[in-house]
């Protein structure tokens, strides 16, 4: 489903910029933001279509800034063209950068879960393929050690009728998507995928997380 809008989506929003550009040009400006956020900490999630995911951690507080990106697999530098195929390893991904005095990595992780479905096998709502598979990155053991607890702790209180899929892998690198995917939802409000999925979503993890919101988010 993602697949076809996208591509109907292409001609409008000038998708076809040249990549090594853009990948760079977006590097850089990532570069310029770490400069900004050396306090911050990194967390790593894939749950499905990269632009929810980005527009729901955009609204919780204490997160500053949500990059989209592929994560994964084993292809270097790819692009959502291989993406798409399913056959480089990665999945649609993100990056969070987040203030740990204000939230904690459970409580991202706790979205993480609460916001798609971990049941499901390289499938998120409409999208299916490897690409929206379920993964918890880790960077360090104590983040593993949170992820398998919590994992653990849904198992127990049989949160979920099915079993849980999500991969728990360390993060090996992670690739920034191309501009255009950037704050994709912000900028693409009238997107057919937007409006039919990835505004629902948002809306469903505003209503059930109103205490994670930052006050602009709440209704």
């Amino acid at each position: 489903m993602k697949i076809i809008l996208y591509f109907l989506t292409v001609l409008a929003i000038n998708s076809c910029l040249i990549e090594g550009k853009d990948s760079r040009e977006i590097q850089e400006k990532i570069s310029l933001n770490d400069q900004k956020h050396k306090e911050l900490k990194r967390a790593y999630f894939a749950s499905g279509c990269f632009w929810c995911v980005e527009s729901i951690y955009e609204s919780v507080l204490g997160v500053e800034e949500v990059y989209s990106g592929y994560a994964g697999g084993k292809t270097e530098n790819p692009t959502y063209e291989k993406i798409i195929t399913g056959r480089t390893g990665h999945a649609e991904a993100v990056e969070i950068l987040y203030n740990p005095k204000i939230i904690s990595f459970k409580n991202l992780l706790e979205i993480f879960f609460g916001t798609h479905d971990p049941t499901t096998l390289n499938r998120q709502g409409p999208d299916k393929g490897s690409q929206y598979r379920s993964i918890a990155f880790y960077q360090t053991k104590n983040e593993k050690d949170i992820i398998e607890s919590y994992i653990n702790y849904l198992k127990r209180n049989k949160s979920f009728e099915n079993k849980i899929v999500t991969e728990v892998k360390p993060l090996e690198q992670f690739f920034y998507a191309e501009e255009y995917h950037q704050n994709f939802e912000n900028k693409n409000p009238y997107n057919p995928y937007i409006i039919n999925v990835s505004l629902p979503r948002l809306k469903k993890f505003q209503k059930k997380y109103s205490e994670f919101l930052k006050t602009d988010d709440r209704d």
